[in-house]
């Protein structure tokens, strides 16, 4: 049987993950070949972990079945990843992996200071194979807090449902936060007497590399008074969330259901604050355990305790995606360093970024905007705040709302597509 992770002690928590380490290695015919004769249960953990290998996304793609630790008969739920860098993948929630996603996620509510209390309006799909709607169902559920189901998209109809219900936590893409409060001011909506007080943001950083807000946390609080923001990292691979507190010193770790490391582009370990690749070791998963498992999300991590008083791992928001980078005209750039330049002017309605590759071997990168006021003057600004924030502009298109939106939200997306990578 997988390991259960009712507690978070060091000792208990150390055991944990190597018996997660050991069942992995045992149940699952992919890990049962990868670690072959390195006899895991004769190591310590962590500090032998780095003496095994690293799995990657490729490999849960590539050999999908044969992560599988349970008979199809103990597969309570499948799911799919949203495919940002390639195809979705496949994987497998056990009623055991359920009872663990919901803990986790009460668990994230609880770091944001959400209680039995509260009201929670979920804006995440909660259909098309996507596990982020399910966890925050059960999530709630487990807390003992009330839900409303509005599904995502339709401002009028999420206003409907705040004046209706009252709700005080909102569940949401933050781009989608400032759509709603620019709903509000064109249709006499006051944000400042809504009786929602909390944002869990999903899909979306709220904070630069120094865990300030950036622009589009400001904006959206400029314009929605008495909201705080929350910020998470999570993915469908680890079934589990790191979220903010209200110190917002950094996404907390829950400790009983993960292990974190950070490496450098040699698979070294980064010093604290230093940016590195996030490898995960998930705690107590049964269907689909994964040992060192790349997320090729690139972030920095943060270490002591925090001024909530918890001594979590916490790390800052991602800074980049290996697998996203970007070669244009001499620099080397990611895509969350263009978006933060689009989401800090006013004048842009909405966007998408597209990078395709050419022929001498570099990137080319086309921004497509929709513009509230449009004209040569302004398309010169933005190319001046690119060149300001990331010293090169790239080309800049100007297309209609309509067209970038359906770019952006295509028939089976689960959340708004930023960045089309044609490469």
């Amino acid at each position: 049987m997988h390991p259960k992770c009712p507690r978070s002690d060091k000792s208990y928590f150390m055991s944990t993950l190597q018996q997660s380490i050991l069942y992995a290695a045992t149940a699952s015919p992919f890990y049962r070949q990868l670690l072959q004769g390195l006899r895991p249960e004769t190591l310590n953990f962590p500090a032998d972990l780095g003496r095994l290998p690293l799995s990657s996304k490729n490999d849960l793609f590539n050999h999908n079945r044969d992560f599988l630790c349970v008979p199809n008969t103990r597969v309570a739920d499948w799911v799919t990843t949203s495919g940002t860098l390639g195809d979705p993948v496949w994987f497998a929630l056990s009623d055991t992996d359920l009872e663990r996603l919901a803990q986790n996620e009460a668990g994230s509510f609880q770091l944001a200071g959400i209680t039995a209390a509260d009201t929670i309006l979920i804006t995440t799909t909660l259909d098309r194979r996507f596990m982020a709607g399910l966890a925050y169902f059960l999530g709630a559920r487990k807390l003992g807090a009330s839900v409303i189901r509005s599904g995502p998209g339709i401002p009028e109809l999420q206003w409907d449902s705040i004046q209706q219900m009252q709700p005080t936590v909102i569940i949401a893409v933050p781009s989608f936060l400032l759509k709603m409060a620019e709903y509000a001011e064109k249709n006499g909506i006051d944000t400042g007497t809504s009786p929602l007080r909390k944002a869990i943001c999903i899909g979306e950083a709220i904070r630069d590399a120094q865990l300030q807000p950036n622009e589009l946390a400001m904006r959206i609080q400029e314009k929605w008074p008495g909201l705080q923001l929350f910020g998470t990292y999570a993915s469908t691979e680890m079934s589990t969330a790191f979220t903010e507190c209200h110190a917002g010193m950094g996404a907390h770790q829950q400790d009983a259901l993960i292990y974190s490391e950070f490496l450098d582009e040699n698979d070294e370990p980064v010093a604290e604050g230093e940016l590195g690749e996030l490898v995960f070791t998930t705690i107590g998963a049964e269907a689909m355990p994964l040992v060192r498992f790349r997320s090729g999300d690139l972030v920095r991590h943060y270490r002591g305790i925090c001024s909530c008083g918890r001594n979590s791992l916490r790390i800052g928001p991602v800074e980049g995606r290996k697998q996203q980078m970007i070669k244009y005209r001499g620099t080397t750039l990611y895509p969350p360093a263009l978006i933060n330049v689009l989401n800090e002017w006013e004048n842009i309605e909405t966007f998408q970024v597209h990078v395709s590759g050419s022929t001498s071997g570099t990137d080319e990168l086309h921004i497509w905007v929709a513009l509230r006021r449009s004209g040569e003057d302004e398309l010169n600004e933005l190319r001046n705040r690119f060149r300001a924030r990331i010293r090169v502009a790239p080309l800049i298109v100007e297309k209609s709302a309509e067209e970038i939106e359906k770019s952006r939200w295509p028939a089976k997306s689960r959340k708004p597509l930023l960045f089309i990578d044609h490469r």
